[in-house]
């Protein structure tokens, strides 16, 4: 188990390392990330590397037994670049070259960029193999942009088009460019998609994954220099949880293991669920435990700074993390900088470098990590949920929206991802294509882009005894995102026993009225979207009260084979409706809680190696109580647990179950 931060010697005179190295070891530190940034400190000039003191800081820090993960500097051209080969430089869609002056600036398909990639990542690989406290590195840093638009782009996305379909007759099928006359007769016909709202869709999809494929291969180029000449040595990335430029998933395959840049603490506190969520999701990337290479460590910001993490919240944040599946955490950064643009981006230190109350409060995690250790080793998150993430489906959506009020795919799933949060329930995210027989239900919000191969695989999965729930807007799409040309919900209507044959846009002003019935009890409010759903051998479970709406359902459930398919045909305004749906979905598919937690208090399980444990996060500043299993060990305090414990604010335990 790791527990560390992000340092910059480079930014501090030499003579001030050997404090921040003492500090650090007193902290409890055992683990820095340096020089993601530093490839004019690494390369000054083409060709003259100087690597001396990045040995010095190393030899520093091995001394207070303090371990290093090394970033590839490939996120931030030096001005040499930009000026010897103005052609690495992104090109915008006006046609002008990024002003170098910023990061992330770099063309992907430029053969320069990508040379002087390799070069400088090849070169470090080789200088820092056997050294002794380098344990790992960082490709790059927070894949995703920029997106280019220059001759060389176009260039490699008509060849990557080429490759995918073979012919023009094939793509021009699939892309249905007979709409407006787009037919190609010439691959050097087709253009860059410059405006997703008015360019063909199909093509704008295609250029998304196009995108995300440049990323990933950009970054193999550097694995494959890593893996050959630092086989002891691992290889991750710092994702961004639900950053949507890159299909993490195909991101994540030539890693060791994922990390993610964790930033929960913004405005007025609240109940961080998202950072759970995407904690769950880096977890399924690889189906394994994650780090943090960059998490809170003060107010954030640029030009102008957020709020200061309160008492109690660095600690808090850090062991949501773990709960879900860390098993490191890195700070970002150890000391607030004093020039440049994140002068604002405050660390564990301010910008006078002294250890005040946010060093402390991480010193005081450390130490707690340490102590829990060999409690955490070996255990994981294991879930008997899983939600289906479809990057597809999310650009789709961006690309047509369909309904204009706040269609967000990110906050379909927060609608089901929440309510199994405030149950006491965990999730897994996977991908849709899968194997979803482990899990004992499913989730499937807004799978707009519905290839008949997925949807075959969840008919089976529900045919087998599965528990299904889906939501509108789901099987629209083709995956080369054309409509369907069948009555939705397409191949799942026989599996969820409906048809949809109209569907609008609920007007702000006129949301409907909706009816529990059977097992949702309650009355809710349908707004932005309804489809007018028919039941053909669903029970309806809810219904609405306008009088051209009483024939149709807004949500149903349906036997079939040996399991349940549910859908949900509209937006419900209210939490409670989801929280009463997934009770209903939970209590038949025999998924229950560890212990069902007090309003704002997180449970999540670690388990493995005949342990489990049982993390209990307060996310409010209030005291909460909770009712536990008596007789077990809080791990943090070493006492036995009565029937109820007390959390102050801020306030964890974790409990060994078994």
């Amino acid at each position: 188990m790791y527990v560390g931060v992000d340092y910059y010697p480079e930014h501090w005179p030499v003579e001030r390392w050997e404090t921040d190295a003492a500090l650090m070891q007193k902290a409890g530190f055992n683990v820095v990330r340096m020089a993601e940034f530093a490839w004019v400190n690494l390369e000054p000039e083409e060709g003259t590397f100087e690597f001396g003191w990045l040995d010095r800081i190393l030899s520093i820090l091995v001394k207070r037994g303090i371990r290093a993960i090394l970033g590839t500097p490939t996120a931030v051209m030096p001005a040499w670049v930009a000026r010897k080969y103005p052609e690495t430089l992104a090109e915008e869609k006006t046609g002008q070259r990024t002003v170098w002056g910023v990061r992330k600036n770099n063309c992907f398909t430029s053969g320069t960029y990508r040379l002087l990639s390799e070069r400088i990542t090849r070169a470090m690989a080789e200088h820092f193999a056997h050294t002794p406290n380098v344990i790992g590195w960082q490709t790059d840093n927070e894949f995703g942009g920029p997106f280019c638009f220059c001759d060389s782009c176009r260039a490699d996305f008509q060849d990557w088009l080429k490759r995918k379909y073979r012919t023009l007759d094939a793509l021009n099928k699939a892309l249905g460019t007979h709409f407006w006359g787009h037919l190609y007769k010439d691959w050097a016909e087709i253009q860059l998609p410059v405006d997703d709202k008015s360019h063909n869709p199909s093509l704008c999809l295609d250029h998304r994954r196009y995108h995300s494929w440049l990323n990933v291969r950009f970054q193999r180029d550097q694995v494959r220099i890593l893996r050959r000449l630092c086989p002891k040595q691992f290889v991750t990335h710092n994702f961004m949880g639900f950053a949507m430029d890159v299909i993490y998933f195909d991101l994540a395959e030539d890693l060791d293991h994922v990390s993610w840049d964790n930033y929960p603490v913004w405005g007025v506190p609240t109940i961080p669920i998202g950072a759970s969520a995407q904690a769950d999701l880096m977890r399924g990337l690889k189906k394994k435990n994650f780090w943090i290479m960059e998490q809170t460590a003060g107010p954030g910001g640029w030009s102008t700074f957020g709020r200061n993490p309160r008492p109690g919240e660095i600690r808090k944040v850090s062991y949501q993390q773990m709960a879900h599946g860390s098993d490191a955490q890195i700070w970002f950064r150890w000391r607030s900088c004093t020039a440049g643009r994140e002068q604002y981006w405050h660390g564990l230190l301010g910008h006078d470098g002294r250890p005040l109350r946010r060093y402390r409060e991480a010193a005081r995690y450390a130490s707690e990590l340490h102590k829990l250790e060999k409690e955490l080793q070996g255990t994981t998150v294991k879930a008997d949920v899983a939600i289906v993430f479809d990057y597809d489906s999310f650009w789709a959506f961006q690309i047509q929206p369909s309904y204009e009020l706040r269609n967000n795919y990110i906050q379909a799933i927060h609608r089901f991802y929440d309510a199994l949060f405030r149950a006491g329930v965990g999730a897994d995210f996977v991908k849709t294509t899968d194997d979803l027989s482990k899990y004992r239900v499913v989730l499937a919000p807004h799978l707009y882009v519905l290839p008949d191969a997925v949807a075959r695989n969840l008919n089976d999965y529900v045919a087998k005894g599965g528990i299904l729930v889906t939501d509108c807007r789901t099987g629209v799409k083709t995956e080369t995102s054309l409509c369907h040309d069948r009555t939705l919900p397409g191949l799942l209507s026989k599996m969820l026993g409906i048809t949809i044959e109209e569907y609008e846009q609920v007007p702000a002003d006129a949301p409907y009225a909706v009816v529990g019935r059977k097992d949702i009890d309650g009355q809710f409010t349908a707004f932005r979207y309804a489809d007018w759903l028919t039941p053909k051998g669903a029970e309806a479970l809810a219904g609405y009260t306008a009088w051209h709406m009483k024939d149709f359902a807004a949500a149903t459930r349906h036997a079939f084979g040996k399991g349940l398919g549910y859908y949900v045909g509209t937006i419900l305004k209210e939490d409670g409706f989801y929280d009463t749906l997934m009770a209903d979905v939970l209590g038949r598919a025999k998924v229950r809680p560890a212990l069902a937690p007090p309003e704002g208090v997180e449970v999540s399980v670690r388990q493995g190696e005949g342990r489990k444990l049982l993390f209990l996060i307060n996310h409010t500043e209030e005291v909460k109580t909770v009712a536990v299993p008596r007789g077990k060990r809080e791990l943090l305090s070493g006492k036995i647990t009565g029937p109820a414990l007390e959390l102050g604010r801020y306030d964890v335990a974790v409990l060994r179950l078994r």
